[in-house]
């Protein structure tokens, strides 16, 4: 029973210290907790505060920004304003200016009417004193209206006719400076246009010989070889003193170029003797005429003479070896067919009947040693005998100024014949003064510094100089064209005028190995 009571009091002692525990760990819960809620009331006010400040200065922020758009808006507002304004005081000065000219223009329009109303009155005024001077002219002269204006008009024709005379005089002098001034233009065009080479050939041939023993083989025993060949060919054979050559002369000069071509074979044949000369002879004739005959379609196809007869073909081929003051008469033909023509072009002419007549104008001088006459009847006769027209016949027989001239092709032929023959190198007695021109010409552009190369062409209307582009730059060059001009014409004397070109040119070279 003790150990009961014991145990009951045991019991109720524990019972009652849990219970004062449990009260205990109920009140310290209840304190952690009241200072948890109010720590968690004190952040709560401390966030809602720091978010409120946020939004207060967010809000100020954007405050600031939308009133500096705004200052910047009103700011951009008074400029335009003021630009309106200033644009509305010059609108508002021009609508003054505008009615200020149109009260003047009015002003303008009524003074022109007042005084184109007192013009139409003093114009009214002046014929009607107009007609009483007239009334009284009339009755002073005694002449109707109708007999005055005759003698008038006699007066005026009269007038007239002194002053058409003297127009007439004028035009016409102007007219023939103006036909001078373009005939000289039509010649220079067309001896610029046509730049033929220039000849001088002799008329003596020689023919060379390997050693002084081929005379002897030439003159043969008691000379039967050279009689064979002289007698053969026609031509003289020299054989003198001078060492290395042997002389061929003759006065057809076909058949001297026949006796050199055949000499020449016989002499690299080495087999001399009167059965052989005669065989290359024949050979060598043969071979001649199909060279003529080239030559003349040759010098046909170039002057562009086409459709000429054969024996006209053959004829021009032998010009070729015809000489007229060392000039090759086949050449100048053909020349004289090219500045022909191209004259006849400039004049609206035509060029080909032009050509035509300029090519076969000396033919004459092919025959003229077989007919009698001088070349321009032979060349005349010749043409008529072989269909030309009456154009080319007359221009042959016409083109010395030897008759009464009906075509105008035989003048150009005439002017163009001129030319050839007077062309600087184209006779033999101003070939000299031609080269020493040229030569001049040369020397002096030579002459100036940094000059490389100078050469003189187109008949010595062309001078091309070539500097060393090392030495000479573009300025330079330019100076030196413009000194070179000014040289020629202060020192040298020369006609027409001469072109003046300075080429510089640099170039590299490198090799690939």
């Amino acid at each position: 029973m003790e150990y009961l009571l014991v145990g009951l009091i045991s019991l109720a002692a524990g019972g009652a210290v849990g219970f004062f525990a449990e009260r205990m760990r109920q009140g310290a819960a209840y304190r952690t907790r009241s200072d948890i809620l109010k720590q968690a009331e004190v952040e709560g006010a401390n966030l809602v505060r720091s978010h409120e400040l946020s939004a207060k200065e967010d809000l100020l922020k954007r405050r600031e920004s939308m009133e500096r758009e705004i200052q910047n808006t009103r700011e951009e507002l008074r400029e335009v304003e003021r630009k309106l304004d200033r644009r509305e005081i010059v609108v508002n000065e021009q609508v003054d200016d505008i009615q200020k000219k149109e009260r003047m223009l009015e002003l303008t329009q009524h003074k022109l009417a007042d005084r184109g109303k007192a013009l139409e009155v003093r114009e009214r005024e002046l014929e009607r004193i107009l007609a009483d001077e007239q009334e009284q002219l009339y009755k002073i002269s005694g002449l109707d209206k109708k007999a005055g204006t005759e003698m008038l008009l006699e007066r005026l024709e009269r007038q007239l006719k002194n002053e058409t005379g003297a127009l007439i005089l004028r035009f016409q002098n102007d007219l023939k400076a103006q036909c001078d001034r373009q005939s000289r233009e039509v010649l220079a065009m067309a001896i610029q246009r046509y730049a033929a080479p220039h000849t001088s050939e002799t008329t003596v041939s020689t023919v060379d010989i390997p050693n002084d023993e081929m005379k002897g083989r030439i003159i043969g025993r008691e000379g039967r070889n050279i009689r064979a060949f002289e007698k053969e060919t026609g031509v003289d054979v020299i054989v003198d003193d001078t060492p290395g050559v042997v002389i061929v002369s003759a006065f057809d000069n076909v058949r001297r170029e026949v006796a050199k071509l055949a000499m020449i074979k016989l002499i690299q044949d080495g087999r001399i003797h009167p059965s052989r000369i005669e065989e290359v002879v024949r050979e060598t004739q043969k071979e001649m005429n199909d060279r003529i005959r080239h030559l003349g379609l040759e010098a046909a196809q170039e002057a562009g003479a086409a459709g000429l007869h054969e024996k006209l073909v053959e004829l021009m081929g032998r010009l070729n070896f015809r000489v007229s003051y060392s000039q090759n008469v086949r050449r100048h033909s053909i020349e004289v067919a090219h500045l022909t023509g191209m004259l006849a072009e400039q004049l609206g002419l035509d060029g080909a009947l032009a050509r035509r007549c300029g090519f076969l104008h000396d033919i004459g001088k092919a025959a003229d040693h077989e007919m009698e006459g001088g070349h321009p009847a032979v060349g005349a006769e010749l043409l008529k005998r072989y269909g030309e027209p009456p154009e080319v016949v007359h221009a042959a027989l016409g083109h010395h100024d030897d008759i009464r001239v009906d075509h105008i092709y035989t003048v150009l032929v005439a002017a163009a014949d001129a030319i050839s023959a007077a062309r600087p190198g184209a006779r033999r007695e101003t070939l000299e003064k031609y080269v020493k021109r040229l030569e001049e010409l040369e020397s002096l552009a030579c002459g100036f510094p940094g000059v490389e190369q100078a050469y003189a062409v187109q008949a010595g209307r062309e001078i091309r100089v070539i500097v060393d582009a090392r030495q000479i730059n573009d300025r330079e060059a330019a100076k030196m064209c413009r000194d070179l001009a000014k040289a020629i014409e202060e020192t040298l004397t020369y006609p027409g005028e001469i072109k003046v070109q300075v080429l510089r040119e640099f170039r590299t070279v490198e090799f690939a190995k």
